[in-house]
């Protein structure tokens, strides 16, 4: 008798027939099983049949698969993967346009599944496709089908980009360029060339040579978000995977077709609000159009190169008006070094040296001319007031200008790679052409500003530096839209409202350190972490929707996941969108007894982030990973939409299983509720009045006794 853990109940449908009900013996062979049922409904050759899931995607059911098989699931007998393929093949190929019609939606269908794709692809079914792509004789639904299916399949990577033909490229990107095509042709053949551009370097270069980025930026234009979405997602990947020579001739020709007034105008400030994926896709575009700066930022100025030197005597220029030059060499040698030092520069000396360090590299002083040139007055303004001062407060600008260009390289995060999954893009980085040199010319005169409100001397530059980097932070996550916007958000940003800021930040953590208040804290903290357990606990019961890892595709595919209102069971399923609101037990398939979990581990530990993907890996990815580890050996992937959602679902599994919740959030959330319990019953405390002994009577003493109840 097999332990009761290899076999789960389910039950099976047949058309036509009463479901089977059986217990599953997960030890037996499946072929075995398949035999026994097919012989309950006296159905001959079993091998031509297999197990489906009835629910959800109804994948086909393999020795590898099986072991996800779940007590109570409805299961489907059906035909092998095998003859599925067969016979969608030869029906494809028919003479009846319905027929076929009928059939390449099925394909569209099963294409998702791993074991029919398999079969299908080693019958040469990819190339059937690609064949009735190209020949041009397929339109509407026909044609949108065939690409879903070909997508569908090639997504599984079984087989190689690389071995896609020539003319199949063309025809694709002939519907990307034709001015009118249906809107599902149109979708899936951006699709198509965007996976062809980010799987294979070869075909990038084809792709590249057919597609014309006019014929992209045209497709921004349509009120159809989804097509927007496509066109930015194959712009990316061609900017991506382009030679390092070719991105800045890529950004030109950008530039010319006016792409970033396009997106503000058509994207960003359309009538629709902008979905998760247009919001990845921005972001993505805003990264790699900052790591154009990379090259300039890794870049070490050669203190002999005289084109580089004249630069900086262009900033004394301007600065100091040179038409006076003294004529001696001496005199012009002992001048140039009090400008430079008036200028903020650490080697008064030859200031080239300061910019040999990267990062910022050459960038610092790209910057610091763009200001001195584009907005004269205010870098004239900024150098003299500071260079007029004796009292040692003044702002040194050059040292200032190359540590904020640092700074400003490290909150961008100029160099990286994109996040995958990230949607924080800034629409004020698409309000204007040179956005970057703007940027770091507001943020310069923040700096400037904030050095006079702290009174700050040489000795204070990097606690300005920290003032500023948290006024600029602050400021960036308050997603203005416009660069005058960010100025208004900075202005009420300054140095007294940051102290303002942090003193009230720190109230949890610096006030009330007496003893009898420490002693009120830690009556308090188990009846507030009570309450931040339920609330998480009720977070779950809610649910969250999460989008599946690896989809690179703009058909974005989901799984929702939430708890049962008794705290049992861990309900589970696939869905075909993002849903609006809650989504009901009854949709959700599967399900995990909270007894099974073993535990819950996260980041690099989890399963799912120890296989490398097609996309790099990535900090952020990892920092949103957890997995749930159930009997027998199953494990249950999330990646978190959030940092929210993350502590939410990884505090509220260790809450089910009786362990610490240990998030950031809730340290924050334990700080910001236990001070604010002991404020108010210290207020209460404040505004009791304690009355007045009244005058004595004799015999009778009067007492008044007053407790104060903590609990």
């Amino acid at each position: 008798m097999p332990p009761p853990a290899d076999i789960v109940k389910v039950a099976i449908e047949w058309p036509g027939a009463n479901a089977q009900l059986i217990e599953m013996d997960q030890k037996r062979p499946l072929s075995s099983i398949i035999r026994e049922v097919c012989d309950g409904w006296s159905l001959s050759g079993s091998e031509q049949f297999a197990l489906r899931y009835a629910d959800g995607p109804q994948l086909y059911i393999t020795e590898q698969s099986r072991g996800e098989i779940k007590n109570g699931t409805i299961l489907r007998l059906a035909i092998s993967p095998a003859r599925a393929a067969r016979q969608l093949l030869e029906r494809i190929q028919s003479h009846g346009i319905d027929a076929r019609l009928e059939a390449l939606k099925e394909l569209a269908k099963l294409s998702a599944d791993p074991t029919f794709a398999t079969e299908f692809i080693n019958m040469e079914g990819i190339g059937t496709l690609a064949r009735l792509a190209e020949s041009g004789t397929h339109f509407g639904e026909m044609l949108a089908f065939t690409l879903t299916a070909f997508l569908e399949l090639m997504d599984h990577g079984i087989v190689s980009w690389d071995l896609i033909s020539l003319s199949f490229i063309k025809q694709i990107a002939a519907y990307v360029n034709q001015p009118m095509v249906d809107v599902s042709i149109l979708q899936r053949s951006l699709a198509i060339l965007e996976s062809m551009v980010l799987n294979s370097h070869s075909l990038y270069h084809r792709v590249a040579q057919e597609i014309t980025v006019g014929q992209l930026i045209g497709h921004l234009q349509v009120s159809n978000q989804e097509i927007q979405t496509y066109a930015i997602a194959l712009i990316n990947a061609l900017f991506l995977k382009a030679p390092e020579d070719r991105r800045q001739e890529m950004a030109s020709t950008l530039a010319q077709k006016h792409l970033r007034s396009i997106i503000l105008n058509h994207v960003i400030r359309g009538n629709r609000p902008i979905k998760a994926e247009m919001a990845h896709q921005l972001y993505v575009l805003q990264v790699l159009t900052f790591n154009l700066l990379e090259e300039r930022m890794m870049t070490k100025m050669d203190p002999n190169d005289q084109a580089q030197r004249d630069i900086i005597f262009e900033l004394r220029r301007i600065a100091f008006d040179g038409d006076n030059d003294p004529t001696g060499t001496e005199k012009r040698k002992a001048m140039y070094t009090k400008d430079y030092k008036m200028l903020g520069f650490t080697n008064h000396v030859n200031p080239a040296m300061d910019f040999t360090q990267t990062p910022p590299g050459m960038l610092a002083l790209d910057n610091m001319l763009y200001l001195a040139k584009v907005h004269q007055d205010t870098y004239i303004r900024i150098v003299l007031e500071n260079s007029s001062r004796e009292d040692k407060h003044e702002c040194p600008f050059g040292r200032c200008a190359i540590e904020l260009t640092r700074m400003l390289c490290e909150i961008l995060q100029v160099g990286e790679l994109p996040n995958e999954g990230c949607n924080d893009y800034h629409p004020m980085f698409f309000t204007h052409d040179r956005a970057w040199e703007e940027f770091f010319c507001v943020c310069i005169q923040l700096l400037n500003k904030t050095w006079k409100e702290m009174r700050a001397t040489a000795e204070d530059f990097n606690k300005v530096m920290q003032v500023v980097r948290e006024q600029i932070t602050r400021a960036l996550a308050m997603k203005p839209s416009s660069l005058d916007q960010l100025k208004n958000k900075l202005r009420g940003l300054n140095y007294s409202e940051i102290l303002r800021l942090r003193q009230s930040e720190r109230m949890s953590q610096d006030d009330f350190q007496s003893p009898p208040i420490i002693e009120l804290r830690e009556r308090i903290q188990p009846e507030i972490l009570e309450l931040i357990k339920q609330q998480r606990l009720n977070r779950l019961c809610e649910g969250s929707c999460f989008r599946k890892l690896g989809n690179r595709r703009r058909q974005e595919k989901f799984w929702f996941c939430r708890l049962s209102l008794n705290h049992k069971v861990l309900h589970y399923g696939d869905l075909d969108e993002s849903p609006q609101g809650e989504v009901p037990f009854e949709l959700l398939s599967d399900k995990i007894p909270v007894s099974d979990i073993k535990s819950v581990v996260t980041g690099k530990d989890c399963p799912h982030m120890k296989e490398k993907s097609a996309l790099k890996q990535n900090k952020e990815v990892l920092e949103l990973a957890f997995s749930v580890l159930y009997d027998p050996d199953e494990t249950l992937n999330f990646v978190a939409p959030n940092k929210y959602e993350y502590c939410i679902w990884t505090d509220g599994l260790c809450a089910l299983l009786g362990r610490e919740m240990g998030s950031d959030l809730t340290r924050s959330d334990l700080d910001t509720l236990i001070s604010m319990e002991m404020k108010l019953r210290l207020l209460d405390l404040e505004n009791i009045t304690i009355p007045e002994a009244p005058p004595p009577v004799p015999k009778e003493p009067s007492s008044y006794n007053f407790t104060y109840n903590y609990s």
